[in-house]
C-alpha cells in the first residue's frame, strides 16, 4: 500500500487542527461560540423586527434551535462537523422573511461582535462569514434570475 496517499480521516484531522490553530490566531476558542449564539439570539428575540419572526417560526422550540445554532458556528469555525442541517430549507416558508431582514439581521450581529469579540479579527472573521452565509441565503431563497434580464427590467 502506497503510504504517500492520505487517508480521508487524516485530511479531516489536518482541516480540523488548521481551524482550530486558525481560530486560536484570532483569539476564538470553543467557549467563546456559546457566548456568541446565547447573546445574539437574546437579542434577535427583544428586536423589534427580528424577534416576531423568529418568534413565530420558534415558538416553543427555542432550545432545539440554539444548540443548533451553537453546532452549527462551531463546524463553521472549527471544522468539526457537528452540524448537518440543510440552511436554505429551514428558512424555506418563514412568515415575514423578506431579503432586506438579512441586513438587519447582520447589523445586529455586527452589534453583537462589537460587543463580545475578543479582537477585531475575530470580529472581522465572523461578519465575512455571515455576510457569506446570508448572501447565499438570499440568493436561494429570494433570487429570480428574470431580475437580471435587461429586456425585463426595461419594460
Amino acid at each position: 500500500m502506497d503510504e504517500d496517499v492520505e487517508t480521508p480521516r487524516s485530511h479531516f484531522e489536518e482541516l480540523r487542527a488548521r481551524a482550530r490553530r486558525d481560530m486560536a490566531a484570532i483569539g476564538i476558542t470553543a467557549p467563546f461560540i456559546p457566548l456568541l449564539v446565547d447573546t445574539f439570539y437574546g437579542r434577535v428575540r427583544a428586536h423589534p423586527q427580528l424577534g416576531p419572526v423568529f418568534e413565530a417560526r420558534l415558538a416553543g422550540r427555542w432550545p432545539e434551535h440554539m444548540e443548533k445554532m451553537k453546532r452549527f458556528w462551531s463546524a463553521v469555525a472549527f471544522k468539526d462537523g457537528g452540524y448537518g442541517g440543510k440552511p436554505v430549507m429551514a428558512h424555506q416558508g418563514i412568515a415575514n422573511l423578506d431579503a432586506p431582514l438579512f441586513q438587519v439581521w447582520l447589523g445586529l450581529f455586527s452589534a453583537t461582535l462589537d460587543d463580545i469579540a475578543p479582537t477585531p479579527e475575530a470580529k472581522a472573521w465572523f461578519m465575512a462569514t455571515a455576510g457569506r452565509i446570508a448572501r447565499s441565503l438570499v440568493l436561494s431563497l429570494f433570487y429570480n434570475p428574470a431580475d437580471d434580464d435587461p429586456a425585463l427590467r426595461s419594460a
